[in-house]
């Protein structure tokens, strides 16, 4: 069966090639412990291989045998546009591979749907003034989840689709969307896309979800990974582990591998060392 890779070589390696084509991952991270580098990475890397050959081989190296490459990179931001997702992209990844790679990555900002009942001043995300048919406009316009939806039916069949990140659906919670919104569409999303037959990835910061709500994400989700900081001594370290995960965590079991140590380089995230039992 073909795996479509995460774009993080070694762990691509240890895991057979990568995901299984219809697999919503959940991405949870404390603050800078490396689940947003594992995004970016992922996103920039499957992007970079079709965009450039050799810094692909250079950044990554060669496709496990039972991987094979989505046809597109989406990635879904609700607070940022273009711009601003490459210059986060450039702070964790070498800068010409973040130009090339960003060339065949499509980024959607949902900006004016999720901010439209705010009171943010439109400028702020749009970079201009209102005006009356801007007005007309934005009366007219669907929500953050419709919109979400809409894109997702059309552009998630066989792709990658990055999600950045469900903590911003969660500090928009109102009148207008409750939790039980965003619960029902991680559920509804995990369903979709044994269908799709492509990789979600969807970010989520441990920091400002509680217990039960974390839960139920983990629960919707095919496959959780938790992005943690370890102490040891006088360092503290980035560590990775592999919640449930179908097709995936059999064969780290297989292996006896119980945490992934993690680093950060100019090629993005990568596994540095695997713990083992002993």
């Amino acid at each position: 069966m073909d795996r479509i890779p995460f774009g993080v070589s070694r762990f691509d390696r240890i895991v057979g090639g990568g995901a299984p084509p219809g697999t919503v991952v959940l991405l949870v991270g404390e603050p800078g412990a490396g689940a947003r580098e594992f995004m970016y990475t992922s996103a920039a890397m499957n992007g970079l291989a079709h965009a450039d050959e050799d810094l692909f081989d250079l950044h990554y190296g060669d496709l496990h045998e039972n991987a094979a490459l989505p046809p597109e990179v989406h990635y879904l931001s609700f607070t940022a546009d273009e711009s601003n997702v490459r210059q986060e992209m450039s702070y964790a990844l070498e800068a010409e591979l973040v130009s090339e790679a960003t060339d065949h990555i499509a980024v959607r900002d949902f900006s004016p749907e999720y901010f439209q009942l705010s009171p943010v001043p439109r400028e702020w995300y749009l970079g201009e003034t209102t005006t009356l048919q801007d007005l007309g406009r934005r009366e007219g316009r669907a929500s953050v989840l419709s919109a979400l939806g809409r894109y997702l039916n059309e552009h998630a069949p066989e792709n990658l689709v990055v999600v950045d990140s469900i903590t911003d659906l969660v500090a928009a919670i109102s009148d207008e969307m409750a939790w039980n919104d965003i619960a029902m569409l991680m559920r509804g999303l995990g369903k979709a896309s044994h269908r799709w037959g492509g990789l979600v990835l969807a970010y989520a910061s441990r920091e400002t979800l509680e217990r039960t709500q974390l839960g139920h994400l983990m629960d919707a989700a095919d496959g959780t990974l938790q992005f943690e900081w370890e102490s040891g001594g006088s360092k503290r370290a980035r560590t990775m582990v592999v919640q449930e995960f179908r097709g995936v965590l059999s064969q780290i079991e297989r292996e006896n591998i119980v945490r992934f140590e993690t680093e950060i380089h100019e090629g993005g995230f990568d596994v540095s060392d695997v713990r083992k039992i002993r």
